[in-house]
């Protein structure tokens, strides 16, 4: 009993033992505890304020280039983000081919993205200079996307980032075209932005229905900060030889204050004289030009920008007849005209940026703002002309919104002299587009264009076929003094994007028009000519050289017996 009892009393200061071990642990466990959470939180508090003291202010959105104007912003930190040709983060575009293409491609320097901008470090922020920025890098080939955003705001300065996607600069290639029943084929090797620098460079053969020639030409946009423009060309025909040169600083912007240049060309070559589309006379032309001339402008007041340029010019024709060649009853009297000019610029700053017109997928920017010119310019025999005259061109143009959506543009031009008290050469042309978007993927489309000529020379003449817009017809079908054309399209601009490299449209269209008046009219079929058809559009997107490829199936239904049933065309252009 006695062994039982001291067991029992050993077992209960066991058990106090235990009790007041673990209440013990269980507290010193919980202090651990806290301090550990307390310091973990005290590190992260202390790293998350040293990260953010490192970093923009961006826990709210930044204000847009509009609000920062109005807010005063000084331009601050400009980083150019050039990208290559793919984003290979996106799985779309994480492709062999497309890895390939970006390790072979040189990349835009990021210099050369700099002295395109209209703007700099330290100048008052313009959304004007911004848009117009924009607007002047979707214009060159070699970038495939620009997006300008603000990247930071603090003390009264935005950094800005100007990022940049390029296009494949490197185009050799085999062209082949089809318009009027006449081929065309050339190849090529053409390089639109050289080393990454924006130099364009091409050496190529080409041939058509007036000649074959090898060519080269080296050209370079904006040189020497965005103010410069450098070009050189030389063809080597099979009727003669053609090379021109041009050194200018342009108006490159609207707020430009200056302009300069000089400019030449020489062209030796043979033409022809069109009826019914067949060629019934060819003659010798050389032909030299050269103009000089110096400009000046305020800039951009109040939405709108003057310029006035005063130059001198030279344009010196000699015509021959071609020995063994059918020349043409009446051949143009050789002439020299050596003009000093004045020039006169009106635009009105006004842009809206659009998609699927005359590109697909792609933002355009379409001038809708009062845009003229007028020239006036004075020929005399005291400074070498044939003659004295007076030489005079024009243009306007315009866009408007009739309704939401809808867009017209509306141009016309005007072109003579005025010598011995009579009208000479002169041209008066307009043209009128319009365009009905019906969704986002459909677009009606409708255009017409007229020209009038007065008093030309033998060698002027207006012609109308399967090159310039009658596309049922053989080229150069129907020539005379007087032109008009009317078109209507319906236009679809799908989401088929083949293989992220060129997007797809077609079109249904209708033409109908006439040349008529003069000496050469078309004797055998001289009315109006109608014509319908359907037709594919291809847009290399991803390409420097990204025109529009047209392929066209054309029905003529005013035809005589030696235009073919269906006309067959495959032209590149600059649109829809």
């Amino acid at each position: 009993m006695r062994t039982r009892g001291r067991a029992s009393q050993a077992l209960r200061v066991l058990a106090r033992s235990r009790t007041f071990s673990s209440k013990f642990l269980l507290k010193s466990a919980l202090k651990s505890a806290l301090k550990f959470s307390l310091t973990f939180a005290l590190a992260l508090n202390c790293i998350g304020a040293a990260w953010a003291q490192g970093q923009p202010a961006t826990a709210e959105p930044l204000p847009s280039f509009a609000e920062l104007e109005a807010a005063g912003a000084k331009i601050g930190e400009i980083r150019i983000l050039n990208q290559n040709i793919f984003d290979t983060s996106d799985p779309g575009e994480d492709k062999w081919l497309f890895r390939w293409a970006n390790k072979l491609h040189i990349q835009t320097r990021a210099g050369v993205i700099k002295e395109s901008l209209l703007f700099k470090t330290g100048e008052p922020l313009r959304v004007s200079h911004i848009e117009e920025t924009e607007r002047v890098l979707r214009n060159t080939r070699y970038l495939y996307d620009v997006e300008l955003r603000p990247l930071a705001w603090h003390d009264g300065v935005v950094d800005i980032e100007v990022a940049t996607r390029d296009t494949w600069t490197l185009a050799p290639g085999i062209s082949l075209g089809r318009s009027g029943g006449a081929n065309s084929f050339g190849f090529d090797l053409r390089e639109y932005n050289f080393l990454g620098t924006g130099i364009a460079l091409s050496l190529g053969h080409s041939s058509n229905v007036d000649r074959s020639s090898n060519e080269f030409q080296i050209s370079k946009d904006r040189a020497f900060d965005n103010q410069v423009s450098l070009s050189y060309s030389y063809a080597d025909n099979s009727d003669g030889r053609r090379q021109s040169a041009t050194l200018a600083r342009p108006f490159y912007a609207l707020d430009t204050r200056w302009a300069a240049g000089i400019s030449a060309s020489a062209d030796d070559r043979l033409e022809a004289v069109y009826n019914a589309g067949n060629v019934i006379g060819q003659y010798r032309h050389q032909q030299d030009q050269a103009e000089v001339l110096g400009g000046w402008s305020e800039g951009r007041v109040n939405g709108w920008v003057q310029r006035w340029s005063l130059g001198l010019s030279l344009n010196d024709n000699k015509y021959a007849v071609e020995p063994g060649l059918v020349a043409p009853a009446d051949l143009p009297a050789d002439e020299k005209l050596v003009t000093p000019f004045l020039r006169y610029q009106l635009i009105e700053d006004r842009f809206e940026r659009l998609r699927n017109r005359n590109q697909i997928g792609r933002p355009e920017f379409f001038a809708l703002g009062l845009a003229s010119t007028l020239q006036l310019g004075y020929a005399s025999t005291g400074l070498g002309s044939t003659r004295n005259a007076w030489l005079y061109s024009g243009s306007i143009s315009r866009g408007f919104v009739p309704a939401p959506e809808q867009t017209v543009l509306a141009s016309a031009s005007l072109s003579g002299e005025l010598s011995e008290n009579r009208l000479r050469r002169q041209q008066l042309g307009g043209t009128v587009s319009y365009f009905l978007p019906q969704s986002k993927r459909w677009l009606f489309y409708a255009a017409a264009s007229g020209d009038v000529l007065s008093n030309p020379d033998p060698s002027d003449e207006l012609l109308l076929g399967g090159d310039n817009g009658l596309r049922g017809y053989p080229l150069r079908y129907q020539s005379g003094l007087r032109r008009a054309l009317f078109t209507v399209e319906e236009r679809v601009y799908t989401d088929v994007f083949v293989y992220r490299l060129v997007r797809v449209g077609g079109a249904v269209f209708a033409d109908v028009g006439r040349a008529w008046g003069g000496n050469n009219v078309n004797s055998d079929n001289s009315g109006w000519l109608s014509d319908v058809g359907v037709g594919l559009r291809f847009f290399s997107v991803r390409a420097a050289f990204s025109n529009v490829v047209h392929v066209d199936l054309a029905v003529p239904l005013n035809r005589t017996a030696d235009i073919s049933n269906v006309q067959f065309l495959v032209k590149s252009k600059t649109s829809f």
